[in-house]
């Protein structure tokens, strides 16, 4: 049971002020009838509430897969900047937010939800959640940069040492810009470049291919999103 009010500030209605104004001035009914009582408990999943005749379903938690593009940060509001929530156009719940984040000129896949607790367990660095990455590199990609990520690489700078955990390094194609995929457990700053820079390279472009049992729908355009399916949700949560 959800009061009336915070159901429909929930769904992005109004402020909770706002939301108590159509309440009481009688543009709300919950399963055909007016209310006019803010404080009034409901069922949000069986009874049905409309707001001046149109219906407010009601959602606890929402769970999106995006390709997130180049450009965009990944935050849930900024002053300059177009945020990863933006893109979200036909969100429910105003309390959606990046589980983890992606550079701004980094594209791929990220997991918008509001499901905190989630978020949690795949951030945690104790629960040991593999992220892939594909990345094009300015310059030769080795074997020997394979051994160096397979026991992880100092990137910290000047005498500051800072060392990765093991991650696997697998090379798609060699060359002046190699291509490779890249999977870690960590998500320490600009993690993947400096661990690049560690090995005197540069990431040129880099996307993030897989996240958990998560992986990112080749179906989805760099600015796409879709809500995720039940399977996919039901693996996260048995992660």
């Amino acid at each position: 049971m959800i009061r009336l009010d915070k159901y429909l500030a929930d769904m992005g209605v109004g402020t909770r002020q706002e939301v108590k104004r159509y309440i009481r001035k009688g543009s709300v009914s919950v399963d055909g009838k007016t209310v006019k009582a803010p404080e009034q408990k409901i069922d949000g999943e069986t009874q049905r509430v409309a707001v001046d005749g149109q219906e407010i379903g009601y959602a606890a938690y929402e769970y999106y897969m995006l390709n997130k593009p180049a450009g965009v940060i990944s935050a849930t509001e900024d002053q300059r900047d177009r945020t990863v929530i933006d893109l979200i156009g036909d969100r429910k719940r105003k309390d959606l937010f990046p589980a983890g984040r992606l550079d701004k000129d980094t594209e791929g896949l990220l997991l918008i939800t509001n499901d905190g607790q989630l978020a949690h367990r795949l951030l945690s660095p104790r629960r040991h959640v593999d992220k892939t990455y594909y990345a094009r590199i300015r310059g030769r990609v080795t074997e020997e940069d394979v051994g160096s990520f397979a026991h992880g690489v100092n990137i910290g700078s000047g005498e500051a040492q800072e060392w990765t955990a093991p991650g696997v390094l697998e090379i798609i194609a060699g060359g002046e810009e190699s291509e490779i995929l890249l999977t870690i457990q960590e998500g320490k700053y600009h993690q993947v470049k400096r661990m690049f820079e560690a090995v005197g390279k540069e990431v040129a472009y880099l996307r993030r291919e897989r996240m958990g049992t998560l992986t990112l729908d080749r179906d989805l355009k760099p600015g796409e999103y879709r809500p995720l399916t039940a399977e996919e949700l039901a693996l996260l949560k048995a992660l």
